[in-house]
């Protein structure tokens, strides 16, 4: 069939449109085919928004970031917690009580008509008996009820009480005191206790975490956060010279009745025995290490008493500098040799220094061959020896080098003289 002129003339455009529609159209395939041959991991096809449109699952991507904190509400928990949940069923705490006796003047005999007549040197005194009440803390190392914490908690009560996390309160037995070392042990009649774990105070290193646990002032269960804020700190500094011991000192708060608790580690292991407080510190509480109670617990479960040797001296550490300083003060009693040792400031009379031969002024500068350069290090090395195990001592005198021997005695027999 032919088209007349006039009817080309009119479809013409309309045939050249579709044609260059057709093309566009085909080149748009090409080109995508090209695309994805050329790139096939490229998505250019997006969800459909048609409800009938099928959405392809997402897939699961594993990711090795840490989870976040919102993310975990219900499952984390922060190390504190977790801690205090090990050990909190094994803290204890123990109330005291002490029947003290004095003697008071009897306000009878205090009116003047009987001091007139009997004179002012007639004094007649009666006993007068009241109860003290103390309370303090523990903690269960056995399951068949013992219970360590401190001897300034128990020592001389007539009776304890120790009450347990659950509510239940039973009769305690002292078993075993050291006033030298602030130990005691407890025991009461129970079986299958929670027991504390206990750690290794020698592993621990200054910033380490710190948690107090206990019942200061009366309030049970109660739990402080600090870190470890120095290690080794001698009885001297704490200002208890009686006591034969290096504390750890912790910013912790530690406040009374918080005694004989634990000290925990973040892991919940038991590192010290919270012990100390200064009246003029701010936020400073001490504490035994755990592994000075590992040594001596056993032997007070069974009754024992713990051997302390000492010899019988006041000392300080002495150093050039501040035997120089000494020296050049015009009222000074003594010229110092100018070197590293430790100073005897008070010879106790009767002691083993005494009857050895040392005298106020020496400056010990060996023990045993051992080179001593701070009072500490003589302390601690006197605790370690042997009750009339001699030591041999060197010791700088005036100008003169002199050797003595002492035989250390018993403390406790020392103190009951």
């Amino acid at each position: 069939m032919s088209l007349s002129s006039s009817q080309e003339q009119r479809f013409s455009p309309l045939l050249r449109q579709v044609t260059s529609h057709a093309l566009i159209a085909v080149l748009s395939v090409a080109l995508t085919l090209t695309t994805l041959w050329a790139f096939p991991n490229l998505q250019i096809f997006k969800r459909s928004s048609l409800p009938s449109a099928t959405v392809p699952m997402t897939p699961t991507v594993e990711t090795t970031a840490p989870p976040t904190a919102a993310s975990q509400k219900v499952a984390i928990r922060s190390f504190v917690s977790a801690a205090v949940n090990r050990v909190g069923p094994a803290v204890v705490r123990i109330d005291t009580e002490r029947t003290i006796t004095m003697r008071a003047p009897d306000p009878f005999f205090s009116d003047p008509f009987f001091q007139e007549f009997f004179g002012n040197d007639f004094s007649l005194r009666v006993p007068q008996e009241y109860h003290q009440r103390g309370e303090g803390s523990g903690f269960i190392i056995d399951p068949n009820g013992m219970i360590l914490t401190n001897a300034h908690v128990v020592s001389g009560a007539d009776s304890v009480t120790v009450t347990l996390k659950d509510g239940r309160k039973l009769k305690g037995a002292v078993k075993g005191v050291d006033e030298p070392s602030d130990l005691a042990v407890v025991k009461i009649d129970e079986k299958n206790l929670p027991v504390a774990p206990l750690g290794n105070s020698k592993d621990l290193q200054v910033g380490d975490w710190a948690i107090a646990v206990g019942n200061p002032l009366g309030l049970d269960n109660t739990v402080t956060l600090g870190i470890i804020s120095t290690l080794n700190r001698s009885s001297a500094q704490v200002g208890i010279p009686d006591k034969r011991l290096d504390f750890i000192q912790t910013d912790a708060a530690i406040n009374p009745g918080n005694s004989g608790g634990p000290l925990l580690n973040e892991q919940g292991e038991v590192i010290g025995i919270n012990t100390a407080i200064r009246a003029d510190a701010q936020g400073i509480g001490f504490a035994i290490p755990i592994d000075k109670a590992k040594i001596i617990e056993d032997a007070l479960a069974r009754g024992e008493k713990i051997s302390h040797p000492y010899i019988g001296v006041r000392m300080v550490t002495l150093t050039p500098e501040l035997a120089r300083q000494s020296n050049n003060d015009p009222n000074t009693t003594m010229t110092l040799p100018e070197i590293n040792g430790v100073l005897v400031v008070q010879i106790m009379p009767n002691s083993p220094a005494a009857t050895g031969g040392l005298r106020r002024g020496d400056v010990i500068t060996q023990v045993d061959e051992q080179v001593i350069t701070t009072a500490e290090q003589l302390q601690n090395l006197v605790e370690q020896s042997q009750v009339n195990h001699p030591l041999q001592i060197t010791l700088q005198r005036g100008e003169k080098t002199q050797q003595l021997t002492v035989k250390p005695g018993e403390l406790r027999d020392a103190t009951s003289e």
